[in-house]
């Protein structure tokens, strides 16, 4: 493959000929739609304000439905947890050990308190938790060997998804400067 010279791409025209008159548009200005904006940063940075004013932050002890689910999932994943612990299930061929075990047990009550109590950090880390289990979810699709480890897989990311999209809104929202 042969490379290109930046001398090339120099030596290209910088200015094309101007085009000619357009003729003037007859239609009155009330009834012509609006020039879209020129650039589509110009275009992105009109609807994230458009989104940003729709937005209006939590009020003191709002929760919206959103973040109570979140709340209860974490709950269940963390009695989900304990029950593992003290049934003794294996993970891998070997048993979990106590000190992953509380770990992730103090991981999944810190995100609930958190949650409950609407605190970005909270659904910051429960989001980084959804994501990693709906990749991991996705991955192992490909070793899934009956139809209730697809149904399960499935239903792992469907659910994450969009628990996850729905919680990028509350952390918009948790994160907004209070209007005056």
């Amino acid at each position: 493959m042969g490379r290109r010279s930046r001398s090339r791409r120099a030596a290209a025209p910088a200015d094309p000929a101007p085009p000619a008159a357009v003729p003037a548009d007859p239609t009155p200005p009330a009834d012509r739609p609006a020039d879209p904006p020129a650039s589509r940063r110009e275009r992105t940075a009109q609807r994230e304000a458009e989104a940003r004013a729709a937005l209006r932050p939590l009020a003191p002890g709002e929760r919206p439905a959103t973040l109570v689910v979140a709340t209860v999932v974490a709950l269940v994943l963390a009695g989900l947890v304990l029950a593992g612990f003290l049934t003794g299930t294996h993970l891998g061929g070997k048993k979990a050990g106590v000190g992953a075990f509380l770990m992730f047990e103090a991981i999944l009550l810190a995100a609930a308190f958190g949650l409950w109590h609407a605190r970005y950090w909270a659904v910051l880390g429960f989001q980084a938790l959804l994501a990693f289990q709906v990749i991991i979810a996705a991955l192992s699709l490909a070793v899934a060997s009956n139809l209730l480890a697809v149904g399960l897989c499935l239903a792992i990311i469907l659910g994450g998804g969009w628990l996850f999209w729905k919680l990028v809104r509350i952390m918009g929202r948790i994160q907004m400067p209070q209007r005056t």
